[in-house]
């Protein structure tokens, strides 16, 4: 009776030590990040503007007291994340639980998450998000977390060129509870009308995030390219079909340098059924001339953050994309 008094009277001082140590993995996560990204404010991932509390809203969303999970990396949304997947990019992180990405984490910076989690914090009802190029669904899971933990409505929608990247995007949603009622995932190509288009075939996903569509190719060159194998040829779809007719509250757009194209021609329904655009820019050029199209048509800057270069030899490269968010003022 006497041990089992003892152990009953110990039980809550070893459910604080799992706790406290909880926070030490999630605190030592978080320097890990800043150790490598930059810890202090001269880190370029503070270079955002927005006229918003960018900070506070992460925060806001953050879970706390969150349990490892053996095999995955769990993010500050309680998004699990399989580096298995991730040749090269999350070695030895499984088992980990990272804290809040201020300034970024291995994914994405302030700016992009706070403009993503905007939309989320201001969706009634349902939260519809459409994500172009969604690799393994980062936006879908990550949104779709934050939206669920509001109680919303799902509608989470994806178009993807790598059919890899496709059968992982839709193994992690079911990895965090999604059903197949709340999210589409489509093996395609976004573009600004339908068609079809090649899509490069690589022989690791995991380790390949940048392939980008061939348009507008001949029937001679699509014969040549897919009988090669190293191309396959996919449906092409714009804004519309995607949406099936209905609202959406984010717009993600992150297709390798095709997003002003996609813009300009799908413009006349983004204005009709979305709320807020997010866009991952991949020039200079390319941000002044999306800036200048959606000012002139009506849209408000919420988020910016230019792209980060580098120059080798006389030339500028991009080493991080450009976060550009803006507010569709006639329905959010």
């Amino acid at each position: 009776m006497r041990f089992t008094t003892r152990l009953a009277l110990q039980v809550p001082q070893i459910r604080r030590l799992w706790t406290h140590r909880r926070s030490l993995q999630s605190e030592v996560a978080a320097l890990r990040a800043e150790r490598a990204l930059g810890s202090s404010k001269g880190s370029p991932f503070f270079h955002y503007h927005c006229e918003f509390d960018a900070e506070s809203l992460l925060r806001k969303y953050a879970l706390s007291e969150q349990a490892p999970t053996p095999g995955m990396l769990t993010n500050f949304l309680g998004v699990k994340i399989p580096p298995a997947d991730f040749a090269g990019f999350l070695d030895g992180r499984e088992g980990e639980v990272e804290g809040v990405p201020i300034p970024a984490n291995w994914h994405a910076d302030v700016a992009e998450w706070a403009a993503a989690l905007r939309a989320v914090d201001e969706a009634t009802g349902t939260f519809r998000i459409i994500e172009l190029g969604c690799g393994w669904g980062c936006w879908l899971n990550n949104m779709g977390a934050a939206a669920r933990s509001r109680g919303l409505e799902l509608d989470l929608i994806g178009i993807e060129g790598d059919q890899g990247h496709v059968e992982s995007a839709r193994r992690i949603l079911a990895t965090n509870g999604f059903t197949e009622a709340d999210y589409r995932v489509v093996h395609g190509i976004a573009a600004p009308q339908r068609g079809k288009a090649l899509f490069p075939v690589v022989a690791n996903p995991g380790a390949t995030w940048g392939s980008a569509p061939r348009f507008n190719a001949s029937d001679a060159e699509i014969a040549e390219a897919t009988a090669s194998g190293g191309y396959a040829l996919l449906d092409a779809l714009p804004l519309d079909d995607l949406a099936r007719g209905q609202p959406v509250d984010l717009l993600h757009v992150d297709i390798q340098g095709g997003e002003t194209a996609f813009l300009a021609d799908n413009l006349g329904d983004i204005n009709r059924l979305v709320k807020r655009v997010l866009i991952g820019t991949h020039s200079r050029s390319i941000e002044g001339d999306i800036m200048r199209m959606m000012l002139e048509a009506g849209w408000l800057l919420e988020m910016e953050r230019p792209a980060i270069l580098g120059i080798a030899g006389g030339v500028p490269h991009v080493v991080v994309d450009g976060v550009q968010a803006y507010r569709n003022p006639q329905l959010s």
